[in-house]
């Protein structure tokens, strides 16, 4: 079944072998020449053949980044991998090979043409990631069960399938069975599906069909609800209050507190914690609002310091360019006039003169760019005071809203205390025998047991407030605001940089034409 015969010793893809393909696959004659002499990159090869090489494991292929065809059919290969970094494939033959599962392909997510023929496949998964599949080969596998086709029903964009050579194909209702379930598909096994065929198999599964169109739409609802969840999700992150949108802090404050939870069970403490709970999702709310509206003013703020910036460059560029065109028009028939003058001391006039104009050029262009690296600082100044006043005042914020939560948790704290020292009174006159579970009794033994449990339920409280405030406060948003700023310098620093180079290029060009003319003596 595979195309490899005979005995063969496997190999490994090294970087020898590797080289031999490009410089074989690559250009021919002189260019072939001159390539092979200077090298080729890896990172510029589009198309790579590796068949018919006794390749066992697909390996050491992560240079090639740019590639968007690979061949590797009619090796010993029985496992998919290595493909992580090729990002860019296309295309993919793995046929004639020792595979028996599909895995792998997760990062391909722009191919187009996978072509796995001539294997050990017995089913057809894990290529939920191939949106932009088009055409699968799978003839000559395993498949069986013509079930196995309806996992092809995620692939919108697939046009060809071929699969002879299955055992499935022996089926009387193979190509109703494709015709009904892969509306979208134009070519079964190298053949145009005829509509005959597929309104027949339309009638013939009808009732699957809706069902499988049913369960679909649910689940793109599904799909759609989870990846808008997300997306906002993201957003309370950004803002850095994701999960204060409810009772999540609450909730967590209990999920790691055994005695506070058998204690919330006790008449009249369930009372205490629904009050708790309910004003101190509250606060999370409100902390979760105002976190909403800071990021809004943020984004806002950010937008201005871009367009101010953008505004600046612009306008500095304009004057540039005015500059250069006055340059240009004052000295467009120089090159003419040189090639015609005779007379020495006429040239040596011009081609000086057009050297002091060249340098005062310069000397402009480099001003400019200092006036505008004086304005972008002022600009990016004041992007820090507004942002250090937002952040500031968030935090300022921020930590009186946790206070508020801090204070229901010590009012919270006092007023079980009280309960449960009353509460150890019944107990011990033997009140509560009837009301109380073993494992909340066993909190009942004596005062001080009572009190260190209460104690040990309001530290873990305590903690947990602690610590999203930190992560709310101290940590998340000063780390973006540092980093934001270094990003704004060092891509200003970045920008002064280029375009002191580019004035320097273009100067350096303006002396070098001159240079180059025809005439008695140079500058």
């Amino acid at each position: 079944m595979n195309g490899l015969h005979g005995i063969a010793e496997p190999n490994v893809i090294d970087d020898e072998m590797l080289r031999r393909a490009v410089e074989e696959q690559g250009p021919s004659e002189e260019a072939g020449r001159i390539a092979k002499a200077e090298g080729i990159d890896f990172k510029d090869v589009a198309s790579l053949r590796l068949d018919f090489r006794h390749i066992l494991k697909i390996d050491n292929l992560w240079q090639f980044h740019n590639l968007t065809k690979l061949q590797l059919d009619n090796n010993l290969i029985e496992k998919i991998g290595g493909l992580d970094t090729l990002v860019n494939l296309v295309w993919l033959d793995l046929s004639f090979n020792h595979i028996e599962v599909i895995e792998g392909l997760g990062a391909l997510t722009k191919l187009e043409d996978l072509c796995l023929c001539n294997n050990g496949i017995s089913v057809l998964e894990n290529m939920d990631a191939l949106n932009n599949l088009q055409i699968l080969s799978m003839g000559n596998n395993n498949l069986a069960s013509l079930d196995n086709l309806v996992y092809l029903r995620r692939f919108q964009d697939l046009r060809s399938l071929s699969l002879a050579g299955n055992p499935m194909c022996e089926d009387e209702n193979y190509k109703l069975f494709v015709g009904a379930h892969l509306p979208n598909l134009v070519y079964l096994d190298f053949r145009l599906l005829d509509e005959n065929i597929r309104d027949i198999a339309n009638v013939k599964y009808q009732y699957s069909i809706e069902e499988l169109n049913h369960n679909e739409t649910l689940e793109r609802v599904k799909r759609e609800k989870e990846e808008q969840s997300q997306q906002e999700l993201d957003k309370h992150k950004v803002a850095y209050v994701e999960y204060l949108n409810g009772p999540f802090l609450f909730e967590g404050m209990y999920a790691e507190d055994v005695d506070g939870t058998r204690l919330s069970t006790l008449p009249g403490v369930d009372e205490l914690v629904d009050s708790y709970r309910t004003k101190c999702t509250e606060v999370c709310q409100a902390i979760f609002d105002y976190g909403l509206k800071h990021y809004e003013n943020r984004e806002a703020e950010m937008v201005i310091f871009n367009q101010c910036q953008q505004e600046a460059v612009a306008e500095n560029q304009e004057a540039g360019a005015k500059k250069i065109n006055e340059f240009q028009m004052k000295n467009d028939e120089l090159f003419d006039e040189l090639s015609q003058i005779t007379d020495q001391q006429i040239v040596d006039t011009k081609t000086l003169q057009y050297s002091q104009d060249v340098t005062q050029l310069m000397d402009s262009l480099l001003t400019l760019e200092l006036q505008l690296v004086d304005q972008l600082e002022e600009i990016i100044k004041e992007y820090e005071r507004n942002i250090s006043e937002l952040v500031s005042t968030f935090l300022e914020t921020v930590q009186g809203l946790m206070a508020q939560i801090r204070d229901l948790e010590n009012h919270h704290h006092e007023k079980l205390l009280e309960f449960s020292i009353n509460m150890l009174e019944r107990v011990l006159k033997g009140e509560m025998d009837e009301e109380m579970s073993d494992e909340v009794r066993a909190l009942f033994v004596d005062k001080d047991t009572i009190i260190n449990a209460v104690s040990a339920s309001h530290d873990i409280h305590l903690l947990k407030i602690d610590n999203r405030e930190d992560e709310l406060v101290s940590v998340r948003i000063l780390q973006w605001c540092a980093f934001m700023f270094e990003q704004v310098h060092r891509e200003e620093q970045q920008r002064n940089r280029k375009r002191v180079a580019e004035i320097n290029m273009y100067i350096d060009y303006l002396r070098d034409e001159l240079d180059n003319l025809d005439v008695h003596e140079q500058i």
